[in-house]
């Protein structure tokens, strides 16, 4: 049985683990530039874990999953092109979830726990991640326009609205 609790710093040797496995595969499906095997940072994972906001899937066996859960407003969400938020309502973001090849469903578990904590989940991936479009928008989230990171580069927008929340 699956379970998602707060990642601590044991645990990071295992998380970054998941995240090479998971650059990997990125890379071997077509997708070598969204992550390579440059990202995420060990600092980024250092912050995420020490700010309580990186999360770790597990079963009896150990971490199969991980991901970054924001609360508040995401920057590079500000401006979005080619279609709209489905509203502007308060929100939380996923970012950087990986999985370990072990375990289905990381994806599916981890956005049905992010819903119980929130109405309105947003999140974002590359153009060539046909695996992590599949997946959104097989467990409810609608495709919404593009943003740009920092960098410029930019991103495929997702949005989960629950039921009886209001739209644009």
């Amino acid at each position: 049985m699956l379970t998602i609790r707060k990642a601590c710093a044991d645990d990071y040797e295992r998380i970054m683990e998941i995240y090479r496995y998971a650059q990997d595969f990125m890379i071997a499906t077509g997708n070598p530039t969204q992550w390579g095997h440059f990202n995420p940072t060990p600092g980024m994972i250092q912050e995420d874990i020490s700010l309580n906001r990186c999360h770790a899937v597990c079963d009896e066996s150990g971490i199969h999953g991980v991901f970054a859960l924001f609360s508040g407003e995401e920057p590079t969400y500000t401006c979005i092109e080619n279609g709209s938020w489905l509203n502007d309502e308060p929100y939380m973001t996923i970012h950087r979830m990986a999985g370990d090849g072990q375990v289905s469903g990381i994806f599916r578990f981890s956005a049905d726990y992010v819903r119980t904590l929130t109405d309105n989940i947003r999140i974002d991936t590359h153009e060539n991640n046909h695996v992590m479009q599949s997946l959104a928008e097989k467990n409810g989230f609608k495709k919404c326009g593009i943003i740009y990171l920092r960098n410029g580069s930019p991103r495929i927008a997702y949005h989960w609205v629950s039921q009886g929340t209001v739209l644009r």
